[in-house]
């Protein structure tokens, strides 16, 4: 939760380590944790076990990971030794070490117990703990940090992530909830902040032909257990990754350590040797006051900008940026096999030149800044009535260094409002993780230490009657109280220095609370209840978070917005909005709503977003995890009935149970515009926002086929009693009923295409074709019959 305050300023311990500029190499405290980064190397020999095992969820997800290969012995019920499933149930991590030697643990509660139960496989040092739950408090995050830090046993992935899985030949291993039947083995190993996107990756990677090997899924939280850069180094070193798909999103920086780490790759490997790296960054359209679904997924000043990200990885020699997941496989397919692109062009193409600020806007205006403001102004004498002060803003903020996974302080001075947009003009003071107090931990000397960092850093004058290093100090210890009282996640202060003002001028104060530390610790409940009120937020965006939803509008002021968006996972939902933009279309809101959507889900999100009347056209894009494909489908019909919608309704599922949603809305004989296909489905949404005429609702080839077959059958029933009718057998193919059913198969054969591949033919193509293909081949069988 994001809160906006304007206050007056009122007048840690831990030794400091160093200071990090944005783009530079996050120091590490020690090896002790990177030791452990061998740990994720699983396969079909790991040994797992299920934190929370005998849950609903825990044991659908068992069942399938066993059936798909993963070699689970068991599991842990606090108090309860059994059997389930047939595996022995044991009432501690600890008794599960010693009894069941698991490699690894997947904890399977909900977000108010999985800090205990990542303390729990911690200190009974099981060596890979994958937590997959949402919404884990942060200042919880930041103590189990602090252990991680001081031992060599045990790695952390997650929270908030989809888990890690190998798919690689023989290799079978699941710990999380990725939907399985879009994985295949291969050579493709995935390093994905983002749920849903690493599902687009991998049914992208499935037809282009090359299947996956290791992925995983580090997930959206703001201290994740293995970062990027960690997950990239395991990647190198895996014998069955041949290529790599990167997916980042906003917020932090992680993704230009990333982008440096490739550049050192790509210079100590030969090129020959190099596996080649495609990218994705979700989140350019993101609005940058805003938390986009994931914990992690917002922009702090002095972080990059997705823009900046993606001209980092480009300058670091990725193979390709693109803009939807879809076109991962096809672009790392041409790389590895060489085949031309289609549409590319074969020449070099120069580096471009990385810009550490982003541009306001992109527009034909001249806009000026302050100074140049300023200047016209005087120019033309029409500043009589105003006084320009000359100092600069100074900002200070104590919050979180994702890299170093540690408290910081975040320095600037900011002369112009284009810094602001400029990563290099901040510098961060790192605290150390196992200063669990921050600020309110310093010593006297080192408090003094600081505050003389901190003066020079500012530009703070020492001259003069005004002591400003007492005010200073008092703004510092307040800070910390408030960060670590009221479990915030970020704390900014904008003020200025007036040398005859001995307090400062405060300019803007923000505060950002945790609200997992409500939602999941149920601490601070009055603060959240009394402050949250005061929050400014998007109309019906209050209403759609009690369902699990969330919605933000996007350039509320612009009427040019008529392009509403529903999507399952954040990252999905941002990158909907950005390919939507990238095909001309200007989208209306971002709206998420969640890896467990029902139907129910589905008609709320509808209702919220046609609250907002620039709407002209609905964007459902899904990809099934935990969602199903078919509860969307029945989710639209239903909303669609319910609330009269009056506006075309463009549909994409993909993922789990994608054919019988698809289905389902293909039957439905509503006016929804289904797509397989991610750029067919945002091309028809951008032309029908932009006034086109919808077309009749498309109805899938494959669909059509088995209806066909349906009719085919009923046609030969009829000749067969019209054959029973006349007693006899000798038919000369000219009867009413012979002639339906011959114009019928002639139906079949057009709609099942002219020639069905064998089965070495089918094993080759992309997986839509092969889909299309075992459908016509059952058909013509049918047909046959």
């Amino acid at each position: 939760m994001r809160y906006h305050l304007r206050s007056t300023a009122k007048g840690g311990r831990g030794v400091l380590l160093t200071s990090r500029r944005f783009g530079t190499s996050s120091p590490r405290h020690n090896n002790n944790y990177a030791a452990t980064l061998q740990n994720l190397r699983i396969g079909s020999k790991t040994r797992v076990i299920f934190q929370g095992f005998t849950g609903h969820h825990a044991t659908a997800n068992a069942k399938e990971s066993i059936e798909w290969g993963t070699n689970i012995v068991g599991g842990v019920v606090p108090g309860r030794e059994a059997q389930h499933l047939g595996l022995p149930v044991l009432p501690s991590v600890r008794r599960a070490m010693e009894e069941l030697k698991p490699d690894a643990t997947g904890i399977y509660v909900p977000a108010s117990m999985a800090a205990h139960a990542i303390e729990e496989a911690i200190e009974a040092e099981v060596p890979l703990i994958v937590a997959v739950a949402e919404h884990v408090p942060l200042h919880d995050m930041l103590r189990i940090h602090g252990m991680l830090k001081t031992q060599t046993k045990s790695r952390l992935v997650g929270p908030n992530s989809p888990g890690i899985i190998n798919a690689a030949e023989g290799e079978r291993c699941r710990i999380g909830f990725q939907p399985l039947p879009c994985f295949s083995p291969g050579c493709v190993g995935i390093a994905a902040r983002s749920g849903t996107l690493s599902y687009e990756a991998v049914a992208s990677t499935t037809r282009a032909g090359l299947g996956q090997s290791l992925c995983i899924g580090v997930g959206g939280d703001v201290l994740p257990g293995t970062d990027l850069v960690e997950a990239l180094q395991v990647l190198e070193a895996d014998p069955n990754t041949r290529a790599i798909a990167l997916i980042g999103e906003v917020g932090g920086d992680g993704e230009v350590l990333a982008a440096q780490w490739i550049r050192e790759y790509h210079g100590r490997t030969p090129v020959a040797q190099r596996k080649p790296v495609v990218a994705l960054i979700a989140g350019k359209q993101a609005p940058m006051d805003r938390v986009m679904g994931h914990a992690g997924a917002f922009w702090l000043p002095g972080e990059p900008h997705p823009n900046q990200k993606i001209a980092a990885l480009k300058n670091a020699g990725v193979t390709l940026v693109v803009n939807h997941p879809s076109k991962i496989g096809p672009a790392l397919r041409q790389k590895l096999f060489n085949e031309p692109e289609e549409g590319a062009s074969l020449a070099p193409s120069r580096p471009s030149v990385v810009s550490s600020v982003v541009p306001l806007q992109q527009s034909r205006g001249l806009h000026l800044d302050r100074a140049a403001s300023e200047k016209l102004l005087a120019d033309e004498d029409k500043t009589t009535d105003l006084q320009f002060e000359s100092y600069p803003i100074r900002y200070l903020a104590l919050g979180i260094d994702r890299a170093t996974r540690s408290q910081c302080l975040t320095t600037a001075v900011i002369w112009g409002e284009r810094m602001w947009r400029s990563p290099m003009s901040f510098n961060k003071i790192l605290l150390p993780p196992t200063a669990s107090d921050g600020l309110l931990s310093l010593t006297q000397k080192e408090t003094k230490s600081l505050l003389s960092r901190l003066i020079e850093q500012l530009q703070i004058p020492e001259t003069g009657s005004v002591n400003y290093r007492l005010a200073l100090g008092r703004v510092l210890r307040n800070l910390g109280k408030v960060f670590k009282e009221k479990e915030a996640k970020h704390l900014g202060l904008q003020f200025a220095v007036n040398q005859k003002n001995p307090a400062f001028s405060v300019q803007d104060l923000r505060v950002e609370l945790d609200e997992a530390a409500y939602r999941s610790g149920g601490r601070l409940g009055d603060v959240h209840e009394a402050f949250g009120a005061l929050e400014a937020r998007d109309p019906g965006a209050r209403q759609a978070e009690r369902g699990g939803i969330v919605y933000h509008r996007l350039d509320p002021g612009d009427r040019a917005c008529n392009i509403g968006t529903l999507s399952n996972g954040a990252g999905l939902a941002m990158n909907t909005v950005d390919a939507l933009a990238d095909a001309g279309g200007k989208v209306a809101n971002f709206l998420d709503t969640g890896g467990k959507a029902t139907g129910e889900t589905v008609r709320k999100s509808l209702e919220t977003i046609l609250q907002d009347g620039r709407v002209g056209v609905v964007f459902v894009n899904v990809f099934g995890g935990l969602t199903r494909g078919d509860t969307i489908a029945q989710g639209v019909i239903h909303a669609y009935k319910e609330l009269r919608i009056r506006v075309p309704v463009v549909i994409r599922i993909r993922g789990t149970n994608e054919r019988e949603g698809q289905r389902i809305i293909a039957g439905s004989g509503l006016p929804l515009y289904a797509y397989d296909d991610f750029g067919e489905a945002a091309a028809m949404a951008v032309e029908l926002a932009k006034g086109g005429r919808p077309p009749a609702p498309r109805a899938y080839p494959e669909f059509e086929a088995e209806t066909k077959v349906a009719e085919l059958k009923d046609a030969i029933q009829t000749a067969a009693e019209d054959i029973m009718e006349h007693g006899g057998f000798e038919v000369d193919g000219t009867g009413p009923a012979i002639v339906a059913a011959t114009e019928v198969k002639a139906t079949i054969s057009e709609a099942a295409g002219p020639q069905v591949p064998t089965p070495a033919e089918t094993s080759q193509l992309p997986d839509e074709e092969a889909t299309k293909a075992a459908v016509n081949d059952a058909s013509q069988k049918q047909a046959a019959e």
